[in-house]
């Protein structure tokens, strides 16, 4: 989708891969599933941040890119209507889901909010 610096926390995700590389891998970690595409400019301006974010969280949550362009089901499976969309996974179902760029602080909220309920209940 974009030309990224791979990392052990962000990967790109298939149709054929996505209920094992998503689903089941939020079992155990919360998983970022950012919906996007090529010509969109905000997904353009996304995708870099939430890659930085993923690095800087040093694994406590996973980031799964699609390109919706190639992956059609995948956008068509979670009633996606814009991009970029990004939609919070744990325990293989979705948390929450916010639409368009946003600035750094609600990211973070975001991903707060997702790693906290992905936390075992005291």
């Amino acid at each position: 989708m974009h030309q990224r610096d791979p990392h052990p926390f962000s990967y790109d995700v298939e149709e054929a891969d996505f209920d094992e590389r998503v689903v089941a891998r939020s079992q155990d970690t919360p998983v970022l599933l950012d919906i996007g595409a090529e010509w969109c400019a905000p997904c353009n301006v996304l995708s870099p941040r939430l890659e930085k974010l993923a690095r800087e969280y040093g694994g406590k949550f996973l980031l799964a890119r699609v390109d919706a362009d190639e992956n059609m089901r995948i956008a068509g499976r979670h009633g996606v209507r814009g991009f970029p969309t990004v939609i919070g996974y744990s325990r293989g179902r979705e948390f929450e889901r916010f639409h368009s760029a946003q600035p750094d602080h609600i990211l973070r909220q975001f991903i707060d909010r997702l790693i906290a309920h992905h936390q075992p209940s005291a």
